[in-house]
């Protein structure tokens, strides 16, 4: 478990400076899929997609 947060903390630093650099690269996408493929499998994942479900649900209800 506490690899795992360091290796989701790690992966979020980096996405993070690669966000402030403001340019597309394959890399950049390889650390978003690592990233997300870390937070999936973590304790955090049952939380980020019940957010995501009220969310999604809460955007479905809004009329034009």
């Amino acid at each position: 478990m506490a690899v795992s947060v360091s290796v989701v903390l790690l992966l979020i630093v980096l996405a993070g400076m690669q966000m402030r650099n403001r340019s597309l690269k394959p890399s950049h996408a390889v650390t978003c899929v690592l990233l997300g493929f870390c937070l999936a499998s973590s304790s955090l994942a049952p939380t980020i997609q019940s957010t995501l479900t009220s969310t999604a649900s809460l955007v479905s209800t809004i009329h034009p």
